[in-house]
């Protein structure tokens, strides 16, 4: 069992809202193009919005991006997602991007326990 601080994502989230907050004020042209394909992304079509959240997960981990680790768990959670399918897809990412990718499954696994005993945000 990995230890959980819940303040450590809550903090990554808070990150996330705080420089889409700044960015959106600053380069608003920029940030509605993003947020424009964004939900043409993430719309269901050929695949749910959890299959997308669950890659999104494995490519955070690939990439070695915490926060994006923190924010897809939480919308893969929120999609369905179930504990196994997000520590499956991490794995995937480790299959595709070895050792470093194995390190990041920390924060998966932390992100998970938080969402799942309900401290998030």
């Amino acid at each position: 069992m990995v230890p959980v601080n819940s303040d450590e994502v809550n903090v990554k989230l808070r990150e996330i809202e705080e420089l889409l907050d700044t960015l959106g004020k600053q380069h608003p042209k920029e940030m509605a193009a993003f947020s424009r394909f964004l939900r043409e992304v993430v719309d269901n079509k050929a695949l749910t919005t959890r299959e997308k959240e669950l890659i999104a997960v494995a490519l955070g981990i690939a990439q070695g991006c915490e926060w994006c680790i923190t924010l897809h768990t939480q919308k893969a959670l929120e999609a369905g997602a179930k504990r196994e399918e997000l520590i499956e897809a991490g794995l995937v990412a480790v299959l595709m991007a070895g050792g470093p990718a194995l390190m990041h499954l920390i924060p998966l696994m932390k992100a998970i326990e938080a969402f799942e005993r309900g401290e998030k945000g």
